[in-house]
């Protein structure tokens, strides 16, 4: 779909591409991949303007295959890199980067899921400064909560993991993801007490409607979820699923209003935000309360 045919409220502005330029050299001399960048997110040129970028570890080939996700899949990526952790930590240091996303594809061909790799790699960062804070955004670990916990050995401040969708639409958006077990991961990552917030995110326009998202938003609630973001699902290719809907405004503030009322500590809902949109200022937002 051309940008031509979007409604007006998802028209934005270029961002510097000065800016930009620096982020992407910078990614691109650590040898790094972005989720921005492999998952086509439409706020890339913004938050490269802004010296913002979501590392894509584990390599950029995904062992599931979502019907809404860019990354490519593969059921027998690459090796793990044991170097990739001291390169991200170079990254953040050369990119002056006070808050830290780490987000990786779904690795269900290693024993662990990847979970010491993302151990090494909050370690090294921590290394570096320990005035850093870290956001991780996890698989479901295939439901391995051993992995779960090393992964969070390290305390994160902030622990991620998508639910994506409503429980109807999980399993026809979602490659062995399961909507009960995703519950479940934040559920346990909740009780471990290892990371300070708890986090997760919905994509909406993909059939839903208002009464699925805020059963959803309740569920989340319920096993402890911190922060949820929702945002409008664009389709990345043709080979992907289609819009069903442009979600307006008013529909996004509705649901974070919601959000709100039930007591979830932050709720952000709009047409551009994605699972790390804006992530350091909702930590900062959230120190303060």
């Amino acid at each position: 779909m051309k940008k031509s045919q979007y409604p007006k409220w998802l028209h934005q502005k270029l961002a510097s591409s000065c800016e930009s330029t620096l982020t992407s050299s910078t990614l691109q001399k650590n040898l790094l991949f972005t989720v921005c960048e492999e998952a086509k997110c439409p706020n890339r040129g913004y938050c490269f303007s802004k010296k913002r970028a979501t590392f894509l570890v584990l390599g950029n080939q995904c062992t599931r295959s979502c019907g809404f996700c860019n990354i490519a899949f593969s059921s027998c990526p690459s090796d793990v890199d044991s170097t990739e952790p001291g390169r991200i930590a170079d990254a953040v240091e050369d990119m002056k980067l006070s808050h830290v996303v780490i987000t990786m594809v779904t690795r269900d061909d290693l024993s662990d899921g990847g979970a010491n790799h993302i151990k090494q790699i909050l370690k090294k960062i921590k290394e570096s400064s320990s005035k850093i804070s870290v956001e991780i955004l996890t698989s479901d670990f295939d439901g391995n909560f051993s992995s779960l916990e090393i992964a969070l050995e390290e305390k994160p401040d902030i622990f991620n993991h998508n639910l994506e969708t409503t429980r109807r639409l999980t399993s026809s958006l979602r490659h062995k993801a399961q909507y009960e077990r995703s519950l479940s991961v934040l559920q346990a990552a909740k009780k471990l007490n290892k990371a300070r917030y708890i986090k997760s995110g919905l994509m909406v326009g993909l059939g839903e409607t208002k009464e699925e998202v805020k059963q959803t938003l309740l569920d989340l609630k319920n096993v402890g979820v911190d922060i949820i973001t929702i945002g409008q699902y664009l389709q990345p290719n043709p080979k992907k699923r289609k819009v069903e809907e442009f979600v307006a405004p008013s529909i996004f503030q509705e649901y974070e209003n919601y959000g709100k009322s039930i007591g979830i500590k932050y709720t952000l809902s709009a047409p551009f935000v994605r699972s790390s949109y804006l992530a350091d200022q909702i930590l900062e937002n959230l120190s303060k309360m």
